[in-house]
């Protein structure tokens, strides 16, 4: 099985893949690094600010690394910002059988209840190397954009209302 992990920057994509590592055993790959793999080596002309561009670029080598993995009767978890919403249109019957797909969506109540938490524990996993601070109106409008595109396309997704409490069942 393959666990596709989407959402906005800091719904907890990466905080998920790493409990389902520590539960069933499952490695899993961020496209961050594949991203930031391709960028420092020279394998592309995109940077980090071309996030639309990213997407497209990343995701022909994400959704062939997920056949793949398939073809091998291999599980795995991929988490990131670069899975296309569209994402069920590249595969086959035979493929989607053994696709889960998540996308963590954070609700503005539980943004506006928990901005300083979400600041807070944006490092339990990685240690982050953002120039800035995370603007609260445009985590609230990615969050709102996800949950339209997931209902939109028929995506599974995961509403973090009241406390993050999320979990998956493989």
């Amino acid at each position: 099985m393959v666990v596709l992990i989407a959402g906005s920057s800091h719904t907890g994509k990466t905080l998920l893949a790493q409990r389902l590592l520590e539960k069933y055993k499952y490695p899993y790959l961020s496209i961050d690094h594949l991203k930031m793999g391709l960028i420092r080596s020279d394998n592309t002309d995109l940077t980090i600010e071309d996030d639309d561009r990213l997407t497209e670029y990343l995701w022909k080598i994400v959704k062939e690394i997920l056949k793949t993995a398939i073809e091998n009767n291999q599980n795995l978890i991929i988490e990131g910002c670069y899975i296309p919403f569209y994402w069920k249109d590249d595969f086959e019957k035979s493929y989607l059988k053994q696709i889960k797909y998540i996308c963590l969506i954070m609700t503005e109540k539980y943004i506006d209840t928990n901005y300083n938490n979400i600041k807070l524990y944006e490092n339990v996993i990685e240690d982050r190397k953002y120039p800035g601070d995370i603007d609260i109106e445009e985590l609230k409008q990615e969050n709102k954009n996800n949950l339209e595109l997931c209902k939109k396309y028929g995506n599974d997704y995961i509403l973090i209302h009241d406390e993050y409490d999320v979990d998956l069942i493989l």
